[in-house]
C-alpha cells in the first residue's frame, strides 16, 4: 500500500489536514485557503504542491487564479487501508459469533 503510506505521511502535517478540511466544502483558491489557515500564502502553496504530488488534490486555472479541490480518487488507497482493518474486525467478530452460537449443533454436549 505505497499510495496509502504516502498519503498518510502527507496528512501527518496539521496544515495539510486543515487544507483538506477546507477543500471538503468545495473548490477554493490559494487566497481562500490562506485565509482559513494560520500560515502564509507561500506556505499554503507549498502544502498544496505536496498534496497534489500525493494525488490528494487537483487544481485548475480560472482566469488569473487557480482553484483547488480534493481528488476523490486520491483517498482511495487510504480508504482501502482503513477498510482492511474493518474487514479484519468483522471477520473476527463473525468467527467469534460462530464459535459461540448456542444454536450451533457442534456446540451441544
Amino acid at each position: 500500500m505505497a499510495n496509502a503510506q504516502q498519503a498518510l505521511n502527507v496528512l501527518h502535517d496539521p496544515t495539510r489536514r486543515r487544507v483538506l478540511e477546507l477543500l471538503r466544502h468545495g473548490e477554493r483558491s490559494v487566497r481562500e485557503l490562506t485565509d482559513g489557515t494560520t500560515v502564509s500564502q507561500p506556505a499554503v502553496s507549498q502544502h498544496l504542491r505536496v498534496l497534489r504530488e500525493a494525488g490528494l488534490v487537483v487544481g485548475r486555472p480560472e482566469g488569473a487564479r487557480r482553484l483547488y479541490r480534493i481528488d476523490p480518487g486520491g483517498l482511495d488507497a487510504v480508504r482501502a487501508w482503513v477498510d482492511s482493518f474493518w474487514d479484519d474486525a468483522l471477520t473476527a467478530f463473525t468467527d467469534h459469533a460462530n464459535r459461540n452460537d448456542p444454536a450451533d449443533p457442534k456446540e451441544d454436549p
